[in-house]
């Protein structure tokens, strides 16, 4: 369970495994950025970084699961209005609108140049696809805008102040938010799973990147304290975690 006391106020300071956290948890985490998060980084290294994580997603079918795991969430709406947060390379959009044939999307990253290099694609030019620089903290849109609006691996950069807002502004502007994103397991798989990477991590920009995302990922703990601290009335459903992609389906509850 997530904790409610009145540290929930002071979100800037919970740590990633949530307030309730071990302290060897808290020990696996970082303030350390991403080189995708850096300002002091090559654009050809975070172009690498993206380019690699759209292999990957292509070559073990992230892309097509993830894409499926939305259209199931909108499978009753005849034109799904659907808005893709921090969506880095797009792939996940272009999946969406081949999966289903009358869907819209509008597909939106902070980083311009991931927004002009999605532009620049068939996304670009699809009558279907509406491309956007956007913060996700601040979503410019008018409330119920969309069916479903989905932050797929990319969750774990936001701090917790940030990630908190995006609770607030996704289901405002959506009926359900779906975030899809690294797990954190338990303290002992998880200090496995990083000496696995350790060694090759100061030597490819992905792998760099992804040992800093596993650091930086939430637990379940944290999510429910990120959705109550944004909005009491923000429901949640959780779903997989351990060593399998963490699912989080948030909507606000009736009043």
């Amino acid at each position: 369970m997530a904790y409610m006391g009145d540290d929930i106020e002071d979100i800037d300071r919970m740590p990633r495994g949530g307030f309730d956290a071990s302290c060897l948890d808290r020990l696996l985490e970082t303030d350390r950025l991403e080189y995708l998060d850096r300002d002091d980084v090559d654009d050809s290294v975070k172009r690498q970084v993206i380019g690699a994580l759209d292999w990957t997603g292509r070559v073990f079918k992230n892309h097509q699961q993830f894409a499926g795991i939305a259209l199931d969430l909108v499978a009753e709406v005849a034109d799904p209005r659907i808005l893709e947060l921090g969506a880095g390379h797009g792939a996940v959009s272009s999946q969406l609108l081949r999966d289903h044939p009358t869907a819209h999307v509008t597909v939106t990253d902070l980083n311009p140049e991931s927004v002009a290099a999605i532009a620049a694609g068939d996304l670009g030019s699809d009558p279907r696809a509406l491309v956007r620089e956007m913060d996700a903290t601040a979503i410019d849109a008018a409330d119920g805008s969309f069916d479903l609006a989905m932050f797929a691996m990319s969750f774990h950069h936001l701090p917790p102040a940030q990630a908190a807002q995006v609770f607030a502004e996704a289901t405002r502007v959506a009926r359900t938010l779906l975030i899809i994103d690294l797990p954190r397991p338990p303290s002992p798989l998880h200090l496995l799973r990083l000496a696995t990477m350790l060694p090759a991590a100061p030597l490819i920009p992905f792998v760099h990147d992804g040992f800093i995302s596993s650091l930086r990922s939430y637990s379940p703990s944290a999510l429910r304290t990120l959705a109550a601290h944004a909005d009491p009335a923000i429901e949640l459903e959780l779903r997989g975690g351990l060593m399998s992609p963490q699912i989080v389906l948030a909507s606000r509850a009736m009043r």
